[in-house]
């Protein structure tokens, strides 16, 4: 009867040890601090790291706690990446509910290649201020758009939002020698948007640049597909930007279209990323003027007529 007692006893003090221990891991760290610190948690954030990082800035009192209320409430798949706004006098159910529903900024990514209006895209379905108007807007920047992960307000407006993109257009050209200044900037960035579109992988993209260059040196038109897409747009039926261009779509009337212009197109068709305009700014040299891609999309060069026919009837055949 004496060690049924002890047990009781004992399941007592666990009892209301870990009861005092879980409802101080739920309160707030500081009930009288009203102030408000900027919270983000990137995309991909495993939970544990979440709430080590909410306690270590002392927006929380026990990660564990954190963790298992998480699962007890099946709230794993609430927690949205993003920024927040959050105090040390939130209890943690007042944060759980914030970090489900309440992001200040929103986490958009944009790749390497896309068109002004399929960023449009991306924004209308992210950015809740979105409007028709800002398709324009960005296409007066096309190629100058930089391809990044960004964090955005959620109430940006679409001039703060091309800021944030140029500006770190600008940081990231830097590394390569360029500069706002740069006298071939447009040169370069019209270069490296074709170079994006007609190269799937890096090694081949200064090679691309080559190809490029010399043509551009001997008259030579370009011949890029990717301009004849850019012209034609929009596919209703394939619902996509970039479509192979048909046999008559070659001809069509543009100063895009580098199979009846000779040179560059007047601005970039697309907005490339670093490794882009790397190549453009430091293509092989080579004696390249031809090039044909496999079904994985390896580029093949030549540098006569003859050979390149010889790649086609060889990966294309």
């Amino acid at each position: 009867m004496r060690k049924f007692s002890i047990v009781i006893i004992l399941a007592a003090v666990i009892f209301v040890f870990v009861s005092l221990w879980w409802n101080n891991g739920l309160s707030a760290v500081d009930s009288h601090d009203k102030s408000q610190k900027f919270f983000v948690i990137p995309k991909g954030t495993a939970i544990r790291t979440v709430g080590n990082e909410l306690k270590s800035q002392k927006l929380i009192k026990d990660p564990v706690v954190f963790f298992i209320y998480i699962k007890l409430n099946n709230l794993d798949h609430d927690i949205q990446a993003g920024s927040y706004r959050l105090s040390s006098s939130m209890s943690l159910p007042q944060i759980m509910e914030t970090l489900g529903h309440g992001t200040v900024d929103i986490w958009v990514t944009i790749p390497e290649g896309l068109r002004s209006e399929e960023i449009a895209a991306i924004l209308k379905e992210s950015i809740p201020t979105y409007k028709p108007e800002w398709i324009e807007r960005l296409s007066s920047e096309e190629g100058y758009l930089f391809p990044d992960t960004y964090l955005i307000p959620r109430d940006a407006t679409i001039d703060s939002i091309i800021t944030l993109l140029e500006n770190n257009f600008y940081k990231k050209v830097m590394t390569v020698g360029l500069t706002k200044d740069s006298p071939h900037l447009n040169k370069i960035v019209t270069e490296a948007s074709l170079i994006e579109r007609e190269a799937k992988f890096e090694e081949d993209r200064p090679y691309v640049a080559s190809v490029l260059e010399n043509r551009l040196a001997i008259g030579m038109a370009l011949q890029i597909d990717a301009t004849v897409q850019y012209v034609t747009g929009y596919n209703q039926t394939t619902k996509k930007w970039w479509n192979q261009p048909a046999p008559y779509q070659l001809k069509v009337s543009s100063p895009y279209n580098t199979y009846i212009n000779t040179g560059l197109p007047p601005a970039p068709i697309c907005n490339p990323g670093l490794s882009a305009i790397q190549a453009a700014v430091n293509p092989k040299d080579t004696n390249y003027i031809y090039y044909v891609n496999d079904s994985k999309g390896k580029l093949h060069f030549a540098e006569n007529l003859s050979d390149h026919n010889k790649n086609i009837q060889k990966y294309l055949n």
